[in-house]
This record gives structure tokens, sequence and C-alpha cells, in this order.
């Protein structure tokens, strides 16, 4: 696309950003709980990814788009490890060990909640005054192009994922829902502050922004739309699973010939239906 002019390089480096990033939090659980996928495992694999996308996701975007002369790799590991890595080590402190802490958070929660998006809103508006500022490069009908490709490169990544997860775990369905999510969702809260930490003196960073700011709400309009399906989806194979393990149970009963003597005398007394002392 860059090279016939169809799209500006800013905006398919900033898709190519979006696809480094680790996955959001409260939507995989919300949409794999929607869709009765496995809680557990969603909540490990969100914290796990995004901790470690701390260090792995700048070692992406750097490795595919190269060290230019603006970005100093000591000073954008430096803006990651204070605006990411210190508030979550000060929160897990405050958490375990500062009780009236956790208990005046849970009982402000909303209202955390709410400063939190606004601080984020201000953080996106700023990144996008400076592009301005600056002229942006990319007209409207590029950008109505990457809008596109986001959306079926969309479709494509929880088509695949969807696939390799039913080769992969046949028998689970519970992690293919999962995964379906796990798999294909970016965050915005790590995203935009991981971005601006890194191009934050390049004039274009709101065109980086921006695909991550597409794919946001359409992996969750995306994600809604296919949750029921996944729902039944799960139900039905669960059903079909717990149906096959209890055939091949009973094909190895009538194989070994039915339980022995001993194991129904066992059962029966357990069912009070005759006395252990009758032996005596």
């Amino acid at each position: 696309m860059v090279s016939v002019n169809a799209l500006t390089q800013s905006l398919a480096d900033g898709m190519t950003i979006c696809a480094s990033l680790p996955i959001t939090i409260n939507m995989v659980l919300v949409l794999t709980k929607s869709a009765g996928g496995d809680e557990a495992a969603a909540i490990f694999n969100a914290a796990f990814g995004n901790l470690v996308g701390i260090f792995l996701s700048p070692a992406l975007i750097l490795g595919y788009l190269g060290v230019s002369g603006q970005v100093n790799m000591g000073n954008v590991f430096f803006k990651l490890g204070m605006r990411v890595v210190l508030p979550i080590f000060i929160g897990q402190i405050l958490q375990h060990f500062v009780p009236p802490a956790k208990e005046f958070v849970k009982q402000y929660k909303k209202y955390f909640k709410t400063a939190q998006e606004c601080c984020l809103l201000f953080i996106i508006y700023t990144v996008f005054c400076k592009t301005f500022l600056q002229g942006m490069e990319a007209d409207v009908g590029q950008i109505f192009l990457m809008i596109a490709l986001q959306f079926l490169m969309l479709c494509v990544v929880m088509t695949l994922a969807w696939t390799c997860l039913r080769l992969l775990f046949r028998n689970e369905p519970k992690l293919q829902a999962m995964g379906l999510f796990g798999c294909t969702h970016k965050t915005v809260a790590m995203g935009v502050p991981l971005i601006n930490a890194i191009y934050e003196s390049n004039p274009m960073v709101g065109l980086y922004t921006l695909p991550l700011l597409i794919w946001h709400p359409m992996q969750l309009v995306v994600g809604s739309f296919v949750a029921p399906y996944v729902a039944a989806y799960v139900q039905r194979r669960e059903e079909e699973v717990s149906s096959v393990l209890q055939e091949e149970k009973n094909e190895d009963d009538t194989t070994s010939g039915g339980p022995d003597e001993t194991t129904n005398k066992a059962i029966l007394m357990e069912q009070g239906v005759i006395d252990d002392k009758t032996d005596s």
C-alpha cells in the first residue's frame, strides 16, 4: 500500500505498532465471561501478557521499524519504567501491605475508573494536538482505507486464531473461547503511553496512535457480535465432550466385566444397604 501511495508511511508504521502491543485486560475478561470461556486463564493471560509487553513491545516495534536518531533507547525504557512499571509496583505494595488504601480504592472504584479514562483521553488529545499542529500528511481517503484494512486484519486474525485453537485444544472449548479474544485484542491504556514514550518528539505520533484507536472499539464491536455464538458453541461442545467421556467410561467398565465383588460391596455399604458388621 505504501509503495503505490495508497497509504502513508506513518499510518503503515502505526498499524505495525498496533500489531506489536499486548492485549487489553478488562475487555478480554468481559468477553471471555460472556462467551462462557475460561476466566482464570483469561486473567493469567492478560496479566502475564501486559507484564511481558512492557519490555517485549518496544523491542518488537523498534525491531520492525528500526531505531531512528530521534529514539533514545535508554530514555524510552526510563519513561516506560516511570509511567508503567512504577505505578504497577506501588499499586501492588499498597494492595498487599496497606489494607486501608485497598479499602479506600474499593469504596471509590468508580471514581478512580473515571479519572483513569479522563487521563487517557487527555493524553490522546495532546498527542493529536501535536500532530495537527505540525501538519498531518495523511488525507481522509487514506484514513478510511486504513480503517478498512484494520477491520480486514481483525477478521483474518480472529479466524486464524479460532482455527488454530480448535486444532490445538480440541476438547477444551472454554480455552478456545478465551484464546479467541486473548489472541486478537490490543490495549489502549498501555499502548498510548508506550507509543508516546517511544515517539514523543516525533510530530507524526498521532498517526502512529490512530490505528490503535481504530482497532480498540472495533474489537469490542466484533467481539460483542461473536460472543453469543461462541457461548452457544462452548455449551454444545462441553456436552459433546462429556457424552464422549461417559461413553468411554462405560465401555471400559463393560470390557473389564464391570465392578468386582469387593467394589460392589463397598458401594452397598456406603448406601447403607448392608451393614459392615455382617462379615463378623
